[in-house]
C-alpha cells in the first residue's frame, strides 16, 4: 500500500497558502493599472485607500499598543491620528513601488523643483570617495525604498539588506521591484551577514535596516523601553573598522521626500582602542529614536518592537549560563 504521506503534506502546506495567496493576487490586481495614471494621482488615491482599510486592520491594535509604549504622554486621539498618517503613508509606499523609476528626481540647480530633495550629500560623495568598506544605517520610516537609489545617483553602489515580506507571494514581486532599481541586495535571513562582509571584503559600501526587534540581540533602550537589537552594524565596525553613517528619508508635503544623509558617527571605543559594540548598538539606535520622535507618523508601527517575554527568556539564559560556569569552576 503506497504511503501518502508526503502528498497529504504537500496539500496541508500548499492550503496553508491560499490566503497568502489571495492577498497577493488582491493586491496585484488592484496596482496593476496604476501605471496607466499619473504618479501623484495614484499615489495620493492610495494614500487615502491605506488610511480607511489600514485602521481596520487587525495589526494596528499592535500598532496602537506600541505607541502607547513609546509615548504614554500622548492622548489617544494623538495616537489615533499618529496610526491614521502611518497607513496613508503605507498606501502611498504601496503605490511607489510602482513608480520607483520615476518618482526619483532631482532638480540639481534648484532643488524645490524636483520631487526629491537632498541633504548632506557631501557625505555621499564623502564615502564613495573611501578606499575601503563603509556601514549606512536607516529605519522604515518614509520611503526608505528611496535611499539606495540615492545613493547610486551619488556613484554609490550600496548592497542592501532587507527584510522580505512574510507573504513569500508580495516578496516575489516587491523583490523584482527593488532589483529593477537598485543595486545589489541581500535578504534577511540565516547567511546575510556573510554576505555583506563578502562586499566589505572588496571594499564595498553596505545599507541595513536597524530598527526591528533582534532576538538574539544586544540589550539596548529604545524610545524608552528595554529591547534588543541587531547588533550587524556594530560587529561590522569593528570588524573592518570603518565608518557608519546615518541616513533617512523623509515624506514632504506635495508627494516629495528629503533624503538626509548625515555625518559618520563618532565611535565609541574600550580602552584598548577596540569598538565598544554595546554603545555603538546604542548609538545608532538612538540615531534611529531622534528620527521617530521627530515624525512619529513616518515610522512603520506595525513590528512588535518590545516582548518582554524574550527579554525574560534572556536573562533566564544568562543567568543559567553563569550559574553552569560558577559550578564548573567550584568542581575544578
Amino acid at each position: 500500500m503506497k504511503d501518502h504521506a508526503p502528498l497529504i503534506r504537500k496539500i496541508v502546506i500548499a492550503m496553508r497558502d491560499i490566503p497568502d495567496w489571495i492577498i497577493a493576487k488582491l493586491f496585484f490586481a488592484a496596482t496593476s493599472g496604476l501605471k496607466y495614471f499619473p504618479p501623484d494621482r495614484a499615489i495620493e488615491f492610495w494614500g487615502k485607500i491605506g488610511r480607511i482599510f489600514g485602521m481596520r486592520f487587525p495589526r494596528t491594535n499592535l500598532a496602537r499598543e506600541n505607541l502607547k509604549l513609546a509615548f504614554p504622554e500622548k492622548s489617544n486621539s494623538e495616537i489615533n491620528e499618529i496610526l491614521r498618517q502611518m497607513w496613508t503613508n503605507m498606501g502611498r509606499l504601496g503605490a511607489e513601488y510602482v513608480y520607483l523609476d520615476q518618482i526619483f528626481d532631482i532638480n540639481e540647480e534648484d532643488q524645490s523643483k524636483g520631487r526629491v530633495e537632498i541633504t548632506g550629500g557631501e557625505h555621499f560623495d564623502e564615502m564613495a570617495a573611501l578606499d575601503g568598506p563603509a556601514v549606512c544605517f536607516t529605519g522604515h520610516t518614509g520611503n526608505w525604498e528611496i535611499l539606495p537609489i540615492a545613493s547610486a545617483a551619488y556613484g554609490l553602489n550600496i548592497t542592501a539588506l532587507f527584510r522580505p515580506p512574510n507573504n513569500k507571494y508580495l516578496a516575489e514581486r516587491v523583490l523584482s521591484a527593488r532589483e529593477t532599481a537598485m543595486g545589489h541586495l541581500v535578504p534577511s535571513k540565516a547567511g546575510a551577514s556573510w554576505a555583506l562582509a563578502t562586499e566589505m571584503d572588496k571594499g564595498g559600501k553596505v545599507g541595513i535596516l536597524v530598527d526591528q526587534f533582534f532576538r538574539k540581540g544586544v540589550p539596548i533602550d529604545f524610545l524608552g523601553r528595554e529591547t534588543l537589537a541587531n547588533p550587524l552594524v556594530a560587529k561590522l565596525a569593528r570588524q573592518y573598522d570603518c565608518p557608519v553613517y546615518p541616513a533617512r528619508c523623509v515624506r514632504l508635503p506635495g508627494s516629495r521626500f528629503r533624503i538626509e544623509i548625515q555625518p559618520a558617527l563618532k565611535i565609541p571605543r574600550n580602552k584598548d582602542g577596540s569598538v565598544n559594540e554595546a554603545q555603538l548598538v546604542q548609538d545608532v539606535n538612538n540615531v534611529v529614536a531622534g528620527w521617530i520622535r521627530e515624525y512619529p507618523e513616518q515610522w512603520l508601527w506595525l513590528h512588535k518592537r518590545w516582548r518582554p517575554d524574550s527579554m525574560k527568556k534572556r536573562a533566564e539564559r544568562i543567568a543559567a549560563k553563569k550559574a553552569k560556569r560558577a559550578e564548573s569552576g567550584k568542581a575544578k
